[in-house]
């Protein structure tokens, strides 16, 4: 544990790659073999579920310090992270407790046997036997909450750098249904028998936002334009007689879209599809929020099913009766997925369309239209390109339509975690509707540090009530806050989500008196 919190320290004092990739790399020479596998495991997303109640941890810290409840709720609201109050107040640690990473996230895992008398004690003796930051990780793992500031790419690239692979290899060995008490770091690295079940998905091709003049792309013949669609990307397999459907986020979502599932059962053969999972009703795209009513639900009634039916836009084919295809041009996957489908015609799945044009000005007027079908603009695929793990810049371009825009107050405030703790990052919005401010966004991004420190004064200040690490504050701040789609939704106070909520500018010429009004905003919905 000690040379993992070391780890973790190093990774939230930097910014820099390179510096995170270095200490990575540092703590794979240090750290034994079960560590390794559970490090990538816990960076890749691969957390045991929560086993503890959190309110239990708050309470047993609370009889070990004797602080007041008040003084605690006001520590907690201050740092804003339950794992990190705890591990502050405690008391300096009498006993030392050297033990692995591994065999501590085997006591983790076990907890779910346990007794809340036993969890208790065992959660007490390890408070008692690790420092500050040792607790702190320690906390974040029994929660389930551990995050840390280290992209996919970078971990992939501190991992190819440190064992001299080629890093698709890597990234394909990585992904799948693969627990870490059932493969070694050897395994892993080697991406040999990691995944010998029939659900290993491959490291999606992304693409880049779009940088250049349509005329510096070369001719229009040399391009495959698509819609850029707002839904699920995902790879459905089949593999002798399995189904399977994976996320983007590389999430196993199966069971979450059955008509799908049941569609490739019935087609023959073995294959790998990507495409875009979207609600689709009497033939038109809905808006992604009635898609997410969909989603993490335990069960999908007949009701849910037939008011939100879904289809998979397939654009891509990368495995064909066992054949890898990535290394083949698009023109040549686009000519194979056309003839599966031709010859299977599976409900629920269509090829998703391909936009004939002749001028690069063409595709302006299409763009600009893209929103009335609930499409986010436009993507641009070079004909001859692979397949890649991840991004190439040049291969693939997403053109996407300017985002839509809103005026709305600032009204709540929460600080940040990490390097953020002592500022108010996390704010909520809201608009007019009539007399009342109604909440219709949640942002963390688009602000300067300088803006950040600028609007954590104007908090400090003017907070009127406290909810936990949550203040109320004058509604006088507006902001323009830019978004990729809006829908009608419970979530807010107002009936309205917006897809991506993001900080576009501070306004600081309007008063709240100019802010959006509700019945206007609900008018951008399609």
């Amino acid at each position: 544990m000690k040379n993992f919190a070391e780890l973790i320290n190093a990774l939230e004092s930097t910014n820099k790659t390179n510096a995170k990739i270095d200490a990575i790399i540092d703590y794979l020479e240090r750290a034994p073999d079960n560590d390794k596998v559970w490090f990538i495991a816990l960076f890749t997303g691969k957390r045991p579920k929560r086993n503890v109640n959190s309110n239990y941890m708050k309470e047993w810290a609370l009889d070990i310090t004797q602080l007041p409840f008040w003084l605690f709720q006001e520590s907690y609201s201050s740092v804003g992270d339950l794992g990190e109050t705890i591990s502050l107040i405690l008391p300096p640690p009498t006993e030392k407790i050297e033990r692995s990473l591994s065999e501590w996230m085997d006591d983790i895992v076990n907890l779910k046997n346990k007794t809340d008398a036993e969890k208790k004690e065992f959660i007490l003796t390890s408070w008692n036997g690790l420092d500050y930051t040792e607790r702190l990780i320690f906390n974040k793992l029994l929660g389930g909450s551990f995050r840390i500031g280290v992209s996919d790419k970078t971990l992939i690239n501190a991992l190819t750098k440190f064992s001299e692979q080629e890093s698709s290899a890597l990234m394909h060995s990585l992904m799948g249904k693969w627990l870490p008490n059932e493969v070694s770091f050897q395994e892993l690295i080697d991406a040999e028998n990691v995944n010998p079940d029939n659900s290993k998905p491959y490291p999606f091709c992304l693409a880049y936002p779009l940088e250049k003049d349509l005329d510096e792309l070369g001719t229009p013949d040399e391009w495959q334009i698509e819609y850029k669609w707002d839904g699920i990307r995902g790879q459905i397999i089949k593999r002798n007689g399995e189904v399977f459907i994976w996320s983007r986020g590389e999430e196993l979502i199966t069971e979450q879209f059955p008509e799908v599932k049941e569609a490739v059962e019935k087609m023959n053969g073995n294959f790998v599809i990507d495409g875009e999972i979207l609600a689709v009703k009497d033939d038109k795209v809905l808006n992604f929020n009635e898609l997410q009513k969909r989603l993490n639900r335990k069960t999908l009634t007949k009701k849910m099913l037939s008011e939100i039916p879904v289809e998979v836009f397939a654009y891509d084919l990368l495995e064909l009766e066992g054949n890898d295809l990535r290394e083949k041009p698009i023109s040549g996957r686009r000519a194979m997925l056309e003839e599966l489908l031709l010859n299977e015609t599976p409900e629920n799945i269509k090829l998703s369309e391909v936009i004939e044009f002749n001028e690069w000005n063409e595709l302006d007027k299409i763009r600009e239209a893209s929103r009335e079908i609930n499409s986010e603009g436009l993507m641009l695929k070079q004909k001859n390109s692979l397949y890649h793990s991840g991004r190439k810049k040049g291969d693939w371009w997403k053109w996407k339509i300017n985002p839509l825009t809103i005026d709305a107050v600032l009204i709540y405030a929460q600080k940040g975690s990490g390097r953020r703790s002592a500022y108010y990052t996390d704010y909520t919005f809201a608009v007019k509707n009539g007399d009342k401010l109604v909440t219709i966004a949640k942002a963390y991004s688009g602000l300067t540090d300088k803006e950040i420190m600028e609007v954590s004064k104007f908090v400090n200040k003017n907070a009127i009530e406290k909810f936990g690490p949550v203040r109320t504050v004058k509604a006088e701040l507006v902001f323009e806050i830019a978004f990729e789609g809006i829908g009608f939704s419970s979530r807010h106070k107002s009936g309205v989500a917006l897809r991506f909520p993001r900080i576009l500018r501070w306004r600081k010429d309007k008063t709240v008196d100019e802010i959006d009004e509700l019945e206007e905003v609900k008018k951008l919905i399609q």
